[in-house]
């Protein structure tokens, strides 16, 4: 068994502990990142992504728990002593220095012939297109530039971990796209381990091997996209990722044996052959009797055999049609990748199938099971 290159025990933050203003910003966090490894922070503003990043570089102190790197505690040591390089939200780019000497900035300590520094400099501006603006000053030029040579300094020291938070939330969305797949291929070709904050589940889905998602200062889960799609742990998770976001219901059970039913509000019947569900499931759907149920927009289907539902939305995006319609008191989301023609007001025939419910507790919000077997 490895040793994790990074490795966060029961780490808790809390902001003006003791006060009456006191803030948990971090409940209780393990997390285990591989060597070689990305691993991306998602979740929204205030869950704590920013908080943990700040620990581990350094500029936060942990009010309970550790940090290690290479098996050795750093939460102590003072953020130069820990072998990270950090891309900060807000740049912190020295302003009496140029761009190329900011970015060379980070390898004072590493004794190189100007030569080589030249060299790494030329690297990191060619990756991150910013070659352009190498001579310039911070204040002369835009946030985009600024976030791109923060991004440039942190890539270019030679150190055990990479912290990048928020590195592309600047840029537009093309350059946005082009440089994902060029930083990737950076971080693995060099065998570097990084961990990687944003809000956006595209960056987190397109750079990570694995994504940490957070609320409340809570880990949610920790896997592979696939995973988190597929089999969210939880339904914050489940509606969390995705998008469109996962369609939710209430549900009671209704087991004849042969058929399994699950009636929605207004009425409206899921029924499915006994055999889509595991045995296991089916005992533990029967003691549960109330839970939720998701399916994502993806595999909800239109035809003749469905449920009754109304149309109130049809958007066409480019590469695929959302029809939004109302369905057992609320509203469903289906994607089809071609265009149609439903209007407002259209009767609509919604179809799922067993393999792609997802089922979760309504006390607890934990998953009971995905595609028909216990989770």
């Amino acid at each position: 068994m490895t040793t994790p290159l990074l490795d966060l025990r029961q780490v808790n933050k809390k902001y003006n502990e003791g006060s009456k203003h006191q803030v948990h910003a971090v409940r209780e966090l393990n997390l285990a990142v591989e060597p070689g490894e990305i691993v991306a922070l998602l979740g929204s503003s205030g869950c704590g992504k920013t908080s943990t990043l700040r620990m581990i570089a350094g500029f936060e102190e942990v009010s309970s728990g550790s940090i290690l790197i290479k098996g050795s505690p750093i939460h102590q040591r003072p953020p130069a002593k820990r072998g990270v390089a950090m891309a900060f939200e807000g740049y912190s780019l020295y302003p009496p220095l140029t761009v190329r000497e900011n970015i060379a900035f980070a390898l004072k300590g590493e004794k190189l012939d100007r030569q080589e520094v030249d060299r790494k400099v030329l690297e990191i501006a060619d990756l991150l297109e910013i070659h352009d603006i190498l001579d310039r000053y911070p204040s002369s030029i835009s946030g985009g530039q600024q976030q791109r040579a923060s991004l440039g300094r942190a890539l270019i020291r030679n150190a055990d971990l990479h912290l990048l938070d928020e590195p592309m939330g600047q840029l537009e969305p093309q350059l946005r796209a082009i440089l994902r797949g060029r930083i990737k291929h950076f971080i693995k070709e060099r065998g570097l381990t990084a961990i990687l904050v944003t809000h956006d589940q595209t960056e987190a889905n397109a750079l990570a091997d694995r994504i940490a998602v957070m609320e409340g200062g809570v880990l949610q889960q920790f896997g592979s996209p696939a995973e988190l799609k597929d089999a969210p742990a939880n339904l914050f998770t489940g509606t969390f990722i995705g998008e469109p976001p996962m369609n939710i219901f209430n549900a009671e059970l209704e087991d004849t044996g042969d058929v399994v039913r699950m009636r929605l509000e207004k009425e409206v019947y899921l029924t499915f052959p006994g055999s889509a569900f595991s045995g296991n499931l089916r005992a533990l759907l029967a003691k549960e009797q109330q839970f939720v149920i998701g399916v994502r927009p993806h595999a909800v289907h239109i035809h003749q055999d469905g449920e009754p539902g109304t149309v109130f939305a049809n958007q066409w995006l480019g590469d695929q049609t959302h029809i939004a319609a109302n369905f057992a008191g609320s509203s469903i989301i289906s994607v089809q990748h071609d265009r149609t023609d439903y209007r407002n007001g259209d009767t609509i025939r919604v179809g799922i199938k067993a393999s792609d419910l997802h089922v979760f507790s309504r006390s607890s919000g934990n998953a009971l099971s995905h595609g028909g077997d216990i989770a």
